[in-house]
């Protein structure tokens, strides 16, 4: 018997371990890890597991079942990747199967769906009532269906009971199959039957065609498109849409002809993805000041494995990063380059193909699941991508030779996963994932995180400078608004200080076009009575319900939970009910009253659903189709325009008011981000804060790009309280569906967690938001000096949070860990 006779498989479950499958002898030599295999699971389930490891160690714990089926001739999974899953798993505190889960996309996990099937042989008898006979009777036309067939002919959201009812009556039977989800587009293709290659009896085929004047036509035009009637193109095959089009013939004739035995029909498999060649252009030239960064970045590399490209906005550091990717490329290396938006792709992406063609691979979540299937094949079998240009999930993907990643906006919290598991910081594993493919790591912005920026200052990664826009261009002119007292002078306009509307108004006089900065969507913030100050509350979550005008809706920005707009309080019954605030909806209508003949658009999460409606949006404004593009933080970071000349940041003190020990260090990074987007091309522009405290040193830095005060100010508050990069924290969230069990478990988990760590716990404590999804909500955080075991540390974290949850009034209690949070 060969030695590999036992499989461990990580199966897409969130239990803290690896499951063992026998091998059947007849694959043995066939399996290996990185492969899918399919297994059963339970009583009734079929899961597609990856697997992990080989041995010949039987379970004595559990009778093993067998591997059902191998999915894959080769792996889909490599090595290097498999080596990742586990560092994620151990370092975020969650389990191989949760990483499996986020990892693979979706086409490429099989799920086991429930069938149900008409039994023939049922003898009819028994009473049936009227759902009964509406799902039988389907199921005797169409003999199989899925649930969600049956849920949606029964106008049910569960038929369930209705197909145990037959079940008991042994009207039908159902069976667990696996479902690929991922299928491959294909397209059917006409070849010349090959005993058409003799002359004369393609010659007969033409006489006896001469009365059938449509399917003659259609094989004149067929011989046209493959460029005569010669012997070495009797092998070319012909697009049967495309032969339709351009003959003009239908459906039928082109079967008559196949019919017939003039063509043969073939089904081939067709890529979604754009991989025809397209035309490029060389590379810009770097001035002097990029090339000198280029060359001070090659020069850190080699002493360190990862480099901070510190650039103001518009300072050219995308043309550094091609320069460092044609390099890597060069020498037949992988490369991934990170963003934190897919907002972002679009620009980015159009700049890349330029220069690199159909080497350049996209993967982000608004791709269609059978597309990033295909990016995936493609870079596992080695076809067209040489670099992947990718949200924070093209981590996982299954690179086999990375030389270079380069992670855009290093700052940015959206490279943080929140929910679900694992919840990976893409910036930090992608250090890890560089190390193992001994490849280097660039990380870009022009707003540098306190850690990252400190990372440099210490010595562990190098740091490049780049402090003078590109060509020149001065840094724009930021002016602050007191709106405390504009709106106490009565000069507001709506929510416009009076200079803001001069600026936009000015600039759309020239033909230049304004960015309106708001980061909060929706129309208003929330509704209030104007008697008893009532507020509309989700039932469902401890939050305010956004007023979006446009449906006439109040929705819950966290549930998705929606109301009409009651017509009176629910309190007093007043009929005064007023909005208060407003979101980036409110602006959008605010300004087409002020600029009556402007094109404005706007661009927050309700327009940019799809990954159409946001390149449209974007390609529209960069054509100047759009005078004002009103947004939120979508529009604040690494988008270039080359004719605004206006940045308006409407709120400030929204984001400064926040209640978290980052709200200073984002709010600088995001003013200092919208502001970069305005006179990125010949000339300087302006950037408006309207803010009701000017003098907050947080706008004073930004007013004075001085970064340097900002970072110091910031690093002397974070070692006083004990925060990172002095301290690395790992949130704990204890959820319950009851408040009071809630509370007790947090107590009680605190209470544990202080007999082991003292008085590095904080909390419990009710976060801001403390319910969500009728799920009470509270926190416990952990603070951990530097030097500390973080291996030790999670382990003792793993064995208290087993003991809350296995105390038998906490059985429903969950404790979810996130470390190093945002």
């Amino acid at each position: 018997m060969d030695s590999t006779f036992y499989a461990d498989i990580i199966l897409p479950v969130p239990l803290p371990r690896l499951f063992t499958y026998q091998i059947p002898e007849e694959w043995t030599s066939a399996i290996v890890p990185g492969m899918r295999v399919v297994v059963p699971f339970g009583n009734k389930k079929y899961y597609s597991g990856v697997v992990y490891s080989l041995h010949d160690q039987k379970p004595e714990a559990y009778e093993t079942k067998e591997i059902i089926s191998i999915l894959d001739k080769q792996p889909v999974v490599n090595e290097v990747q498999l080596n990742f899953w586990r560092w994620i798993a151990d370092y975020y505190m969650c389990t191989l199967g949760e990483v499996y889960k986020a990892a693979l996309p979706s086409g490429l996990k099989l799920e086991s769906q429930t069938k149900v099937h008409y039994n023939a042989d049922w003898l009819s008898g028994a009473k049936l009532n009227a759902k009964e006979t509406i799902v039988l009777d389907y199921l005797a036309e169409k003999k199989t269906a899925s649930i969600q067939d049956l849920n949606n002919i029964t106008e049910m959201k569960n038929s369930l009971p209705v197909i145990k009812s037959l079940l008991d009556k042994q009207a039908v039977f159902v069976s667990e199959r696996l479902k690929d989800s991922y299928k491959p587009k294909t397209k059917k293709v006409l070849q010349l039957a090959p005993e058409y290659s003799h002359e004369q009896k393609l010659q007969n085929a033409f006489t006896e065609l001469s009365r059938a004047k449509k399917q003659l036509n259609a094989l004149m035009v067929f011989f046209t498109m493959i460029g005569g009637a010669h012997k070495n193109n009797y092998a070319k095959t012909i697009d049967k849409n495309e032969l339709k089009k351009k003959s003009g013939a239908s459906t039928t004739v082109l079967n008559e002809l196949i019919s017939k035995g003039l063509f043969i029909e073939i089904e081939t498999t067709i890529s979604r993805l754009d991989t025809d060649a397209t035309s490029t252009k060389g590379m810009h030239n770097l001035n002097p000041i990029q090339q000198k960064a280029r060359q001070q970045i090659q020069q850190q590399f080699a002493l360190k494995d990862a480099v901070l490209l510190h650039g103001v906005t518009s300072s050219g550091k995308t043309e550094i990063y091609i320069q460092l990717i044609q390099e890597q490329i060069k020498q037949g290396k992988q490369v991934l380059y990170l963003l934190p938006e897919i907002a972002l792709t679009t620009q980015i992406t159009s700049r890349l193909k330029l220069v690199f063609g159909n080497q350049i691979g996209i993967y982000h979540s608004k791709y269609s699941d059978a597309e990033r299937v295909e990016v995936w094949n493609d870079i596992l079998n080695k076809e067209n991508y040489k670099v992947v240009i990718g949200v924070r999930s093209s981590i996982f993907l299954p690179f086999d030779n990375l030389g270079l990643i380069i992670i855009d906006e290093e700052h940015e919290n959206t490279y943080k996963q929140f929910d679900p598991a694992p919840r990976y910081h893409a910036r930090d594993a992608a250090l890890v994932l560089a190390h193992m493919h001994k490849a280097k790591v660039l990380l870009g912005t022009a707003t540098p995180s306190i850690e990252t920026y400190r990372n440099t200052q210490v010595g562990k990664y190098g740091l490049v400078e780049l402090f003078e826009r590109f060509e020149g261009i001065k840094m724009p002119r930021i002016q602050t608004v007191n709106v405390r007292e504009e709106k106490r002078k009565k000069k507001m306009s709506s929510d416009f200080s009076p200079l803001l509307v001069e600026e936009v108004g000015r600039a759309l006089e020239n033909g230049e076009q304004a960015i309106l900065f708001q980061n909060r969507r929706g129309f208003s913030p929330y509704l209030e009575c104007a008697q008893c100050s009532w507020v509309p509350k989700c039932k469902y979550c401890d939050v305010s319900l956004t007023y979006h005008k446009h449906i006439n809706q109040l929705v819950c920005h966290y549930c998705g939970h929606s109301n009409y707009l009651p017509r009176t309080c629910s309190a007093c019954e007043s009929p005064a009910l007023h909005t208060k605030g407003f979101g980036t909806e409110k602006i959008e209508e605010d300004i087409r009253i002020i600029f009556p003949e402007a094109k404005v658009v706007r661009m927050d999460l309700d327009t940019s659903r799809t990954r159409k409606s946001h390149e449209n949006i974007i390609r529209s404004f960069e054509r100047s189709e759009v005078d004002i593009l009103i947004g939120t933080q979508m529009i604040s970071k690494g988008l270039d325009f080359d004719k605004v000349s206006v940045v308006g940041i409407l709120n400030a003190d929204s984001m400064l008011n926040y209640p978290d020990f980052r709200a200073f260090e984002r709010s600088f990074q995001m003013m200092a981000q919208v502001g970069g987007r305005a006179g990125r091309k010949n000339k300087q522009g302006t950037v408006i804060i309207q803010t009701a405290n000017p003098d907050n040193p947080v706008i004073l830095d930004v007013v004075n790009n001085n970064f340097k005060n900002h970072y110091q100010n910031e690093l002397a508050e974070r070692e006083t309280y004990k925060y990172p990069p002095f301290y690395r924290l790992i949130y704990l969230t204890i959820k319950h569906k009851n408040a009071n069990i809630a509370n007790q478990a947090a107590d009680y988990f605190g209470q544990y967690l202080r007999g082991i760590f003292n008085e590095r716990v904080v909390g419990p404590q009710a976060p801001p938001i403390s319910k969500i999804q009728n799920w009470h909500i509270r926190k416990v955080m952990l603070k951990l000096e530097s030097g500390v075991s973080l291996p030790k540390i999670k382990t003792m974290l793993r064995s208290a949070i087993d003991t809350v949850v296995s105390h038998p009034g906490f059985k429903a209690v969950v404790i979810q860990a996130d470390v190093d949070p945002m």
